[in-house]
């Protein structure tokens, strides 16, 4: 009979998949200490409690977590999915190395190691303003330094707000599931301080299908609610439920559940919500709503105590009443970037929507309304569009939102300066394949544009003009313009010039579904460009490279030369002194 039992055994373990236990918070987790999180064993194949063995530190798991986990046999509620360990909510109080140690009937075991962290010292920073330029790369700097301020002589006519920081670093954003990463997933790890899987926010991804149901992670904006009396704002220029401005508050193993985000930012209540995005807070009966049900989330927001502004005109107006709560919805979708705002006017959606805040407004209205907390506040500010336009390699667009950021970054650092004891970080979430590699010079012979391209001391400088001295180009479309590449994407056809009628849609799809060369942008000196990425992609992908942070106020001495993207998490709990 025992030799039954064996064999069963060992047939069972040989069907188990070779990553057999799943332990979240993952190996290498850093928690700061008295925040919460959720705790999850998940075990391939349905398993008899008796004989699994889990212990933390040597001890039951209820020793150290307070409270017993429950056991789940089918995990999934089908039958042979898997058990579980669950237990929500757990706080660990004190700091030091946690070792969770799992092995199950079918011999297959795992060991991870948690870091529990508290604050060294009291205190350094009051404020934090967090300046998140999504996909903002080292390309994107160096062209926006290039058009804003050019060069003489080889040397940058001055310097932007974000070389004047006092603190430079590199940071890797990998995932938990990939080398790669979104926008969903890192920021999450910036703000939870835990890495997680691509497409997932504020949660540990886990196997079931449920995309609210994964173990969550309390980011820093919930744990500065939960225990300081600071206020909290988030802005952006993209709907205000994509990735970024809803990962400061959000927990969902999908990011494309931006209904569902909406409650979650009525449950949260910041004391500043302001961007795009109004279609998900509109009741699917009103026209160009995006909900499927009939929740008519302005009047929630208003009964919560929101002042409501829709435009630029009535965000000054609800900004100067001074109220308890603001919520701005400025476009049904992502806000118009900058260079169709300020300079075209008549491109994309600024017709329909043509009071619109810049950027800088919205950062300057969050600051004004959250500085009048004496204890304090916490502010999100991301510049989404850079990212947005980068996608389709439309890199004027990109760069100019990428000045307009900067102008957030200098807002930043002048508050800073009549406020001392606030930590600014500057940082983009991922990078894009973005590179300068010359010019283009109209005046040059050829029939083809490439023939327009110089290189090396063919290169010269631009002839880019800022009339104003606005810090923006009067126009991109100059007769020598910086010549600006991509490392990745699909076959499309190069125009070596800007598009003034709208954002550059690079792709269509053929009769086989496939992504192809749009030839709309097809032309006798224009050039087609064969694609490296497959045929599904539409658009230009994330690259891998290291992000570049840079940080400035108390607080700042954190920075390494290298660090995790959750190593920022931890720089803000530190200069906040945060023990929740």
């Amino acid at each position: 009979m025992k030799k039954l039992f064996a064999a069963l055994v060992a047939l069972a373990a040989a069907t188990v998949p070779l990553a057999a236990l799943n332990v979240y918070p993952i190996d290498r987790a850093q928690i700061l200490a008295g925040a919460k999180f959720d705790f999850k064993v998940e075990l391939y194949g349905v398993q008899d409690q008796a004989g699994v063995s889990l212990t933390i530190n040597g001890k039951a798991p209820e020793t150290v977590l307070g409270k017993k986990p429950s056991y789940v046999t089918e995990d999934l509620g089908k039958a042979g999915q898997g058990s579980a360990y669950l237990l929500r909510d757990v706080v660990l109080k004190t700091p030091g190395t946690y070792k969770v140690d799992v092995a199950d009937a079918f011999g297959s075991v795992r060991s991870v190691t948690w870091t529990v962290f508290a604050p060294a010292k009291k205190a350094v920073a009051k404020n934090v303003i967090f300046l998140l330029a999504d996909g903002m790369s080292v390309g994107t700097r160096t062209a926006a330094r290039l058009l804003s301020l050019g060069s003489t002589e080889g040397t940058s006519n001055g310097l932007l707000a974000l070389d004047q920081m006092d603190r430079v670093g590199m940071v890797g954003t990998s995932s938990v599931d990939a080398i790669t990463v979104d926008s969903a997933n890192s920021m999450s790890a910036y703000m939870t301080g835990q890495k997680t899987s691509i497409n997932a926010m504020g949660v540990a991804a886990d196997r079931t299908p449920d995309p609210f149901d994964d173990p969550k992670q309390e980011t820093i904006a919930e744990i500065i609610k939960r225990s300081t009396k600071k206020s909290v704002g988030i802005v952006s220029d993209a709907e205000l439920e994509d990735a970024t401005p809803a990962a400061v508050i959000g927990h969902t193993r999908i990011r494309d559940e931006k209904a569902a985000l909406v409650q979650q930012f009525l449950d949260f209540q910041p004391e500043v919500l302001l961007g795009g995005g109004s279609a998900y807070f509109l009741p699917k009966s009103v026209n160009g709503s995006k909900r499927k049900d009939d929740t008519n989330y302005i009047d929630l927001f208003q009964k919560a105590g929101y002042e409501l502004a829709t435009t630029n005109t009535e965000l000054l107006a609800a900004a100067a009443k001074n109220p308890k709560r603001l919520l701005g919805l400025f476009h049904p979708s992502n806000m118009d970037g900058s260079l169709d705002r300020k300079i075209l006017k008549t491109a994309n959606t600024v017709p329909q929507f043509p009071d619109q805040p810049d950027l800088t407004t919205m950062a300057q209205v969050a600051l004004d309304k959250l500085s009048k907390n004496k204890d304090g506040f916490f502010l999100m500010v991301e510049a989404g569009l850079i990212d947005k336009f980068e996608h389709p390699m439309d890199w004027e667009r990109a760069v100019y939102d990428a000045i307009m950021y900067d102008k957030v970054v200098a807002l930043a650092q002048a508050f800073a300066k009549t406020h001392p004891d606030t930590l600014i970080i500057a940082v983009g979430d991922h990078t894009h394949s973005i590179s300068v590699y010359g010019t283009v010079d109209d005046s040059k012979p050829g029939t083809s544009m490439r023939d327009k391209v110089g290189s090396y001391q063919n290169a010269g400088f631009p002839n880019y003009v800022d009339s104003d001295g606005d810090g923006y180009p009067d126009t991109p479309a100059v007769s020598k313009r910086l010549a600006v590449g991509f490392g990745n994407h699909p076959d499309y056809w190069e125009t070596f010039k800007p598009k003034l009628d709208g954002t550059f849609a690079p792709t269509v799809k053929n009769e086989k579904g496939q992504y192809v060369a749009n030839d709309k942008y097809k032309s006798d000196d224009a050039v087609l460009i064969q694609g490296n990425l497959a045929y599904s992609d539409a658009t230009e992908v994330h690259s891998v490279d290291d992000q570049v942070v840079n940080v400035s106020g108390p607080g700042e001495d954190q920075v390494k030369g290298y660090q995790e993207n959750t190593a920022l998490f931890r720089y803000m709990a530190e200069a906040l002194g945060l023990k929740p």
